[in-house]
């Protein structure tokens, strides 16, 4: 009896010690991005992007270097403030994630690089766009969109070349993507032969904009170039009604949201507004971007802002690397994130540079016709 309880007692201690060996590998992946404040509508469509890339990765049972992984999801808020994005930086690598998605804004991604440099943890931004993030010399950042020279400098040909623009507008919000892409826009209306008639300084929490408006309206503009968001953007355009400025309104992807038209008040006109996303998809792509949206909406109940298929790419890149290194250890599988080339996401092909940017990076431009955004163009 005692030999037949010994016998038991040792296989339960045998397969014990078997399940402790096959136990799930925990992989915690941060999110940060502003889920409160102005532009907090785009901060939850980024972090819903995460979420249901982490949610399908589960349910897929991925394996990293012989084990299980379970994937966890540390989602910060970082208010689109400079400070906070740090803050929230520190607390993520203080929890031992293992890589990070964001930020959204340039103003926050790319002071939380550092912090992320420093302690050696990859970070891809889905939407950061000035140029700055990636020219740090840093070894952990990565972008899966392009920069503000692509989407500045197409932005003011554009302008010129297309909408006929032969006085040309620019206010900035001062922050570092607003002031970026205008900066890049404005080289861009320069080099197609334009002219720029003024340049006006706001704020991105700013609601007033009569005194730079009016100061502009002078001028005759028949463009006017923001650089910043949508949720300054739009009664920025209520007060251009207000006034009797009919210029072509024109911004980065900052202002290129679902949204804008309800911040806008129904002020806007067909055609009126002109905007680019930092990326793009087109052929066989747009059959995955398009499945992604439907599945998004079904499953979260409400229409993709702009980035959340981008922070779905990013995750699922991420973990590709950690698959293909066999760890999730930031050492070992970061040189085979940097390594990465030909990866097919929903946003289309995704290869980095040496810098971590993306190569031949899209943009796709769009207007506004009936209170909704109407796809024009896709550009490399």
């Amino acid at each position: 009896m005692q030999v037949k309880l010994n016998v038991v007692v040792g296989a339960v201690a045998l397969l014990m010690s078997g399940t402790a060996m096959s136990q799930d590998l925990v992989v915690k992946i941060g999110h940060v991005g502003p889920t409160s404040g102005a532009i907090a509508h785009l901060g939850k469509d980024n972090e819903l992007g995460a979420r249901m890339a982490i949610s399908e990765l589960n349910a897929k049972g991925v394996m990293i270097g012989g084990k299980k992984a379970k994937f966890e999801l540390l989602a910060e808020d970082d208010a689109g403030d400079p400070k906070q994005g740090t803050a929230a930086a520190q607390k993520l690598v203080d929890s031992k994630v293992n890589g990070v998605i964001g930020h959204l804004n340039s103003g926050t991604t790319i002071p939380a690089s550092k912090v992320y440099s420093d302690a050696g943890i990859p970070q891809i931004s889905p939407s950061a766009t000035n140029p700055k993030f990636t020219r740090n010399g840093y070894k952990t950042t990565f972008r899966v969109v392009a920069d503000d020279v692509h989407l500045g400098g197409t932005l003011g040909k554009y302008s010129v070349k297309e909408l006929k623009g032969q006085s040309i507008a620019v206010i900035d919000d001062r922050t570092a993507y607003g002031q970026g892409v205008a900066d890049e826009f404005e080289k861009g209306v320069k080099g197609a032969g334009g002219k720029i008639v003024g340049r006006e300084f706001t704020n991105d929490k700013a609601t007033d904009f009569t005194a730079i408006l009016t100061s502009l309206k002078a001028k005759k503009p028949d463009v006017v170039f923001f650089g910043g968001m949508d949720a300054v953007a739009g009664p920025m355009l209520r007060q251009m009604k207000q006034l009797g400025i009919e210029a072509k309104f024109v911004g980065g992807d900052g202002i290129c949201t679902g949204e804008l038209p309800k911040l806008a008040a129904g002020t806007m006109g067909d055609n009126q507004v002109y905007c680019a996303e930092a990326g793009g998809v087109e052929g066989e792509s747009k059959v995955s971007s398009d499945a992604f949206k439907a599945k998004f909406k079904e499953q979260y109940k409400v229409d993709v802002q702009i980035y959340a298929p981008y922070v779905y790419d990013a995750v699922k890149v991420m973990v590709a690397a950690m698959e293909k290194a066999g760890s999730a250890d930031p050492a070992k599988y970061l040189p085979v994130l940097a390594k990465t080339e030909g990866y097919k996401g929903v946003t289309g092909t995704i290869t980095f540079d040496n810098k971590g940017d993306i190569k031949n990076g899209a943009l796709t431009m769009y207007t506004y016709k009936g209170g909704a955004r109407s796809q024009i163009a896709v550009v490399r």
